[in-house]
């Protein structure tokens, strides 16, 4: 009787140990097997993503991972990125929901990426954890690239309507994917980690709405001036400045809000542009003294032959007197609306070449 009780006691026990090996695993969104990039808000149930490119990623075994998810509108997009393929893209609605990321896999070790590819304006998405399928473990969380880099910019550096392929050039969520975007693709290339400081339509004195780089470059949550980014919990090695753009429209339409607000009735002359810009970079530099700092202008007509933004930048610079600051104009790519997916890998192309020349890290 003592026998039968032992043996029915390891079968209960066993049986309970097989149950709990084939319960899903749940990463909450503190958990440290999640490698997080970006101005990214942790809250102590979740995590908050805002801006472009702000990533996470997880290393596991198993055959599929699911995430839960809650969109401010309903209205972002993220790539999925499985052993480093884009396998999907994740249109997110605006109520909680559990969403599959990546099933059928092969059961073996992989990594998943869950990248923001639209900006902050289509509102914030909330993480809340991820889910791994029946039976899967996780795996260390994927060790800090040695390298690292920053983007400040406007609608170029956040792949504004690069997949709307029919020349309306819609900005509109479905056409956006800052994972194409040069600025990503040149992190890429260099396998190294990617922030993107950057909002379409953003000038360094004025935009298309009541915000300028030189207010929003230091925030956690773009919307709010009081949410202050901490910039020692992410040191870029390179910065790459893509600013200008809008400026140089924004300065000849006296009849804008924008304009009248930041300059009145009048223009403003070239020395006031240039200090603009001299004292924005001044303030990056404070904040990364040691970064190499490139201050790049392209491939849009604030390039293209005669336009004075480029010698605005070339004179801003120079008078900062560092040699760890340096400038590089992309040529103007001649065709209408912002850049496409062709357009986009070459000013990368033009970004490497320039980077492998003269930078060294």
């Amino acid at each position: 009787m003592r026998k039968l009780y032992f043996i029915i006691l390891f079968l209960v026990t066993s049986g309970g140990l097989l149950t709990c090996q084939a319960q899903s695993l749940v990463l909450k969104s503190k958990d440290t097997h999640i490698r997080y990039t970006g101005r990214i808000n942790m809250t102590d149930e979740a995590a908050e993503f805002y801006w472009t490119g702000s990533s996470a990623v997880i290393n596991f075994k198993g055959t599929g991972v699911s995430a839960v998810l809650q969109d401010e509108r309903g209205e972002n997009y993220f790539t999925i990125i499985v052993d480093g393929k884009v396998t999907n893209t994740l249109h997110l609605e605006n109520a909680q929901k559990t969403y599959t990321l990546a099933e059928g896999l092969p059961d073996g070790n992989h990594s998943l990426e869950l990248f923001k590819r639209t900006e902050w304006d289509k509102g914030k998405t909330t993480f809340v954890q991820f889910i791994l399928d029946k039976g899967a473990s996780i795996l260390p969380a994927p060790p800090v690239k040695k390298r690292k880099i920053e983007f400040f910019g406007n609608s170029i550096t956040c792949g504004y309507a690069v997949e709307d392929t029919t020349g309306q050039d819609r900005g509109s969520a479905p056409y956006e994917n800052g994972y194409i975007s040069y600025a990503a693709i040149t992190a890429r290339h260099y396998d190294a980690a990617y922030v993107a400081t950057a909002k379409s339509g953003i000038g360094v004195l004025v935009s298309w709405f009541p915000l300028i780089m030189p207010e929003m470059y230091n925030r956690l949550d773009p919307t709010d001036p009081t949410s202050l980014w901490d910039f020692t919990k992410y040191t870029p090695d390179v910065v790459v400045i893509n600013l200008f753009q809008n400026d140089s429209w924004i300065v000849k339409m006296p009849d804008n809000p924008q304009f009248k607000e930041r300059f009145g009735t009048k223009p403003p002359e070239a020395d006031q542009i240039v200090k603009a810009y001299r004292e924005m970079v001044k303030n990056i530099r404070k904040k990364y003294p040691k970064a190499q700092i490139l201050c790049i202008l392209g491939s849009m007509d604030a390039t293209k032959d005669g336009s004075p933004w480029p010698g605005y930048i070339e004179k801003a610079v120079a008078s900062l007197s560092d040699k760890g600051i340096y400038t590089h104009m992309i040529p103007y790519k001649n065709t209408p609306g912002h850049p496409s997916a062709k357009e986009q890998q070459a000013m990368a192309d033009d970004l490497i070449a320039f980077i492998d020349k003269n930078i060294k890290w």
